[in-house]
This record gives C-alpha cells, sequence and structure tokens, in this order.
C-alpha cells in the first residue's frame, strides 16, 4: 500500500471518477472527488419520482462475475458486491416489420441455433467474432496499457501479449463491415441492420465503422461465462458500493461543487479551481495529482493551455451522438408476460439509427426495487443529433414532439393508454449536460472506429505532467466495466510514477 500522502484530486464522480478514487484511497493516496450533480454516479445514477426508481441512462452492467473487473475491484475494496441477477435474453432486437424477436441468449448453444436460424450462412463470420473475442478478452484481462505513452506503459503492454494473442493483429484496422464483406455477407441486409442496432448501443458507430476487435469483445460479452446483468434496486447501488469504499479508507467527496479550471505549471496540472454552487465560494485546491474523470472535449474546456496537437485532435473528433430518453412508470399490465429486461426496435430500414426510428427499451422486474407493487418502469432511449436541441426554435415543443413519437412507437409493443401510464418524463441532450455537465449533453464517449480504438485511441496519460483522463473517451470505451477498467489503469500508472 502505497503511504506517500500524496493528494490527488478526481474531477467527477461517474463510475470511472469513483471506482479511481476508491482504489486509490484504498492504496493510501489523499482523494478528493468533486463533481456538480446532486447524486453521484454521473450517466449511471438514478432519479425517482412518485415511488418509482429510473436509471438515468446505463441500466446494464457486464463484469460482475468472478474474475470481471467489477469483481475484482470490489473484491479489492472489500466491500459487498452488488446483487444482481443475469439478463437472459441480453436484449431482444425486432426487425422492421417483425413480430419475433432475434433473442441474444447468454447461453452460447442457444445463441448459436438462435443466430444459425435469423441469419442463414454466416456462421463463419460468428465463429471468427467468438476467437477473436477469446483471445482480446483474455488480453485484456491481463491489464495490458493502451495505447503506450511511455516506456512504463509499453511494458505493461507487451507483458499482456501472449503467442495466441497475435491472432488478433491481421483484424486489427479492419471494420465490422471489411469482416461481413470477406465472408460474403456485405449485401445480408437483415444481418447488417441487426449488428448496427447492437453496436449503435455499445461502440456508438455502425458496423461499417466499427473496429472488428471492439465489436468482437461488445458482441461476445452477452455469454457466458460473463454476461449481462440487471441490479437489484438500480445502477445507484454501483456509485453507491463505490463511495462506500472512498470514505472507507479516507476519501472525500463533494457532490454540488464545480471545477472550473485546472492550474498548469512547468507543462504539469498543480490545482483546480473548485465553485461551491450553494454558497458560491471559490477556492484553489493543490494536487500532485489530478485525474478527470469527463469527456475529452470537457478536458480541453478545463484548460488555459493545450498541447496543439491534443487540441487539434479533439477538434477533429466527428460529432458524437446525444439520447433521447423516456421515462415511463406504468401499471404491470402495460407490460407483456415473459418480457425480456432489454429491448431494441427498429421501424424502418430506410431511416436513422436514432431519431425515434429506433429504440433501446429497459424494463424493470418483479420485486427488482424499481417500482411498487404491481407497477412497472420503462425506459425508452433513442440516439439523437444534439445540434437538434440546442439549435430548436421551439425546445419545449419539439421534445413534447419526440416524447408522444416515442410513445407511439413504444404502444405497438406494450400496453400504454392513459390509464396504465402513471408517470412520464422525458430528457433530451439538453437534460444530460444540465445533470452530468457532458459537453453538448453527449453520450457514450468517442466512437470506436478503427482510428480511435485501442492503439490509436486517447490515452488516459494526458500530454501533461499528472494530468489523467479517465471514462469512456478512453480504452476500452463505454459501459460501467469499460470505464473501470480505465480507472484501474489510471490508478497503476499513478502508482508507478
Amino acid at each position: 500500500m502505497n503511504n506517500n500522502n500524496s493528494r490527488v484530486v478526481v474531477i467527477g464522480a461517474g463510475i470511472g471518477g469513483l471506482t479511481t478514487g476508491a482504489l486509490l484511497a484504498r492504496r493510501g493516496y489523499q482523494v478528493l472527488i468533486l463533481d456538480q450533480a446532486l447524486v453521484p454516479g454521473g450517466c449511471a445514477s438514478t432519479f425517482k419520482r412518485q415511488g418509482f426508481t429510473f436509471d438515468v441512462g446505463a441500466t446494464q452492467v457486464a463484469g460482475l462475475e468472478p474474475g470481471g473487473i467489477h469483481y475484482r475491484i470490489f473484491q479489492e475494496l472489500e466491500v459487498e458486491i452488488p446483487a444482481a441477477t443475469y439478463c437472459d435474453p441480453g436484449c431482444g432486437v425486432y426487425l422492421p416489420g417483425e413480430v419475433t424477436p432475434i433473442n441474444v441468449w447468454r447461453d452460447p448453444q442457444k445463441w448459436q441455433i438462435e443466430r444459425q436460424r435469423q441469419f442463414p450462412g454466416s456462421e463463419p463470420f460468428w465463429k471468427l467474432l467468438a476467437k477473436l473475442f477469446e483471445v482480446s478478452f483474455e488480453f485484456q484481462s491481463r491489464d495490458p496499457v493502451l495505447p503506450p505513452r511511455n516506456l512504463w506503459d509499453l511494458w505493461q503492454l507487451v507483458s499482456a501479449v501472449r503467442p495466441n494473442t497475435m491472432i488478433t493483429l491481421p483484424f486489427t484496422l479492419l471494420t465490422v463491415g471489411d469482416a461481413l464483406r470477406l465472408y460474403g455477407l456485405g449485401n445480408d441486409r437483415r444481418l447488417r441492420t441487426f449488428l448496427d442496432l447492437q453496436l449503435k448501443l455499445y461502440s456508438q458507430v455502425s458496423a461499417e465503422e466499427t473496429a472488428l476487435l471492439y465489436a468482437a469483445t461488445a458482441l461476445g460479452v452477452s455469454q457466458a461465462p460473463q454476461g449481462l446483468y440487471h441490479l437489484q434496486g438500480s445502477m445507484q447501488v454501483l456509485s453507491d458500493r463505490l463511495v462506500e469504499a472512498l470514505r472507507k479508507y479516507g476519501g472525500k467527496l463533494l457532490m454540488r461543487h464545480t471545477v472550473e479550471g485546472i492550474n498548469l505549471e512547468n507543462s504539469g496540472a498543480t490545482s483546480v479551481v473548485i465553485r461551491n454552487q450553494k454558497t458560491g465560494e471559490v477556492w484553489t485546491e493543490p494536487a500532485d495529482q489530478i485525474v478527470a474523470n469527463v469527456t475529452a472535449q470537457n478536458l480541453v474546456q478545463l484548460l488555459e493551455q493545450v498541447p496543439a496537437g491534443y487540441q487539434q485532435r479533439v477538434d477533429k473528433l466527428p460529432p458524437a451522438s446525444g439520447a433521447f430518453v423516456v421515462y415511463l412508470g406504468v401499471d404491470q399490465s402495460a407490460i407483456p408476460s415473459n418480457c425480456p429486461p432489454h429491448l431494441q426496435f427498429l421501424y424502418d430500414y430506410d431511416g436513422v439509427i436514432g431519431e425515434n426510428n429506433s429504440l433501446f427499451v429497459s424494463v424493470s422486474k418483479l420485486g427488482d426495487g424499481r417500482a411498487p407493487a404491481g407497477k412497472a418502469t420503462i425506459i425508452a432511449s433513442s440516439f439523437t443529433n444534439t445540434g437538434i436541441w440546442w439549435q430548436c426554435e421551439n425546445y419545449e415543443e419539439l421534445k413534447q414532439q419526440y416524447t408522444e413519437e416515442a410513445i407511439a412507437r413504444l404502444s405497438q409493443f406494450f400496453h400504454l393508454t392513459p390509464e396504465t401510464i402513471i408517470y412520464k418524463e422525458a430528457a433530451t441532450p439538453r437534460s444530460f449536460a444540465r445533470f452530468t455537465a457532458r459537453d453538448q449533453g453527449i453520450v457514450g464517449g468517442i466512437g470506436q472506429r478503427v482510428s480511435t480504438f485501442g492503439p490509436f485511441g486517447f490515452a488516459n496519460r494526458t500530454p501533461i505532467k499528472r494530468l489523467w483522463l479517465v471514462g469512456d473517451s478512453t480504452h476500452p470505451g463505454e459501459g460501467t466495466a469499460g470505464v473501470s477498467y480505465s480507472a484501474l489503469t489510471v490508478v497503476r500508472q499513478i502508482e508507478a510514477s
């Protein structure tokens, strides 16, 4: 354990920031975490309305199984692993005009039978993904540092490599679209659309653009011995466990405190400027290390001086997606029997994935703590262009229009009437910007294209000494498991430095 009393300030109490702070406190550092929101958790937090508990953004978790990233972290922190059940199927996907879903089963054999039935002739493609996932997952479990930025990082990367890792090298620069064409599946519209829907959730971009190695992991983690989990209570339990650990080891968390800037001296980060939102008090907090659990776009906004190459790289990032979300508290009679906890709907092949033409839906389970007895929650999200919401002439009118369209779409599957809908609320990129402070209200991090994935992505180690970036802008991408991996990487790098 480190006992040098180094002071670490963490900007942002999302899962990545809380994990970083808790692990550093466990290892003997003086930790202060700051966040402008009311409750910790960022996009994995929750809110309550009329007895219903709604997950703000993230609704499912990976990595709780023995050996998984959350399991490893909770073991080190010596806090209880949250109660959860497997999502099986992980998702039921409905393509346009179809009444039978494509079920993404947790059992590998059931999933193989399902995909062979749904996509005849595609099995060689899926076998490739399975092999790449197996090797990539083993590689990631050895905690490589990607992308490496100094000799220590490079050594961690090299130490994680095994002979079978080399199997992935020929596929490093390929996309899922390339792999589909390789197997003669480039014109299979149903398969490509299914992949587009699934990958948009995990990589922010379509199959044509998603890096093949990233897709193999994102699509493979749903199957045993891994799996997707539905937490008992709400997503907030993850944050609660991490805050519990942070405080147990002497760390401090201040909510409703905004970091307005990061001060630099001699090319290194030295302190942060903090504003107490309740009192208006402003002060400067010195730090030996500063960890920013923010987007890459937000990070450069906190700096008066940004290295030119870093600023240019951020400026050149393609626009990230926002989310439009409808939160419904309903009577249980609105939910069809045997409804999976997660669903995806695409309504028109010729439309875009997003803007209510596609919906990702999460449904509460009986007794999971999200709704009163006899009631349930439905959370439906759709990707959206953030610019629409910041440049519109009548924001409330547009929000109402999207809400009505989403509920009309949902009514094709759920029994939604004025009698069964007890509570409804909607969120837009402007809502996410207000409550999570993410630039323009973007969600899900940087699209996992070849140019921004793994060795080509944003490093945790920034060009500024003693300043670190953690979260979904860095390897291995979005989701609570992804940002937890990035947090563990930063902790190891700080210790080594």
